[in-house]
C-alpha cells in the first residue's frame, strides 16, 4: 500500500549515514521526500525558509544528529523547540552518542524521542525501517502547515 507524500529532514553530516537513511525510505511503502541538512547552521536556514529555502516545504518529521559542525544538534533542537512555528514537528535524535548527559540535555529540550545509530548497515537500516513504522504508520502527526 503507497502512503500519502511527506517530508523528512535529515541533519546529518556524514554522507553514508544519509544514504543508508535513503536507502530505507526508498524502500518503504512511503512516498518520502528527503531533505537533507548537512549541518545545524543550514537546517535551520531551511526550516526557517531563508534565502534558496523560501519554498522549502514544512517537514513532518526531523532526524537530527548531535555530533555536527558549525552548530551542533543540541543547539538545533533548542531553536526548533523554542520556536513557535516549528515545535510541533517531531525531532527524533539519531546519533552515535550513549552518553546520559546528551540524553538528557535532549529529553530535557523537548526531543520526541533518542536512538543510537547502530554501526553496521542491516542493523541502521532495520531502525530506519522501525522509525518509518512508528512515525507513519502508527503515530498520528498533526497536518504540517506549508
Amino acid at each position: 500500500m503507497q502512503h500519502s507524500p511527506v517530508h523528512i529532514l535529515i541533519v546529518e553530516d556524514n554522507a553514508t549515514d544519509v544514504m543508508i537513511m535513503r536507502e530505507a525510505f526508498a524502500n518503504s511503502t512511503w512516498n518520502a521526500t528527503l531533505h537533507v541538512a548537512s549541518n545545524g547552521e543550514d537546517a535551520m536556514k531551511l526550516l526557517r525558509r531563508v534565502g534558496e529555502h523560501a519554498d522549502a516545504p514544512r517537514p513532518d518529521l526531523i532526524l537530527l544528529d548531535l555530533n555536527m559542525p558549525r552548530k551542533n544538534g543540541h543547539e538545533v533542537l533548542s531553536e526548533i523547540k523554542s520556536d513557535l512555528l516549528l515545535l510541533r514537528i517531531p525531532v527524533v535524535i539519531l546519533t552515535t552518542s550513549q552518553a546520559e548527559n546528551d540524553i538528557s540535555q535532549a529529553y530535557a529540550a523537548h526531543a520526541n524521542c533518542y536512538i543510537r545509530k547502530p554501526v553496521d548497515f542491516e542493523h541502521f537500516d532495520e531502525v530506519m525501517r522501525a522509525i518509518v513504522h512508528f512515525w507513519f504508520d502508527l503515530v498520528s502527526l498533526p497536518v504540517t502547515k506549508a
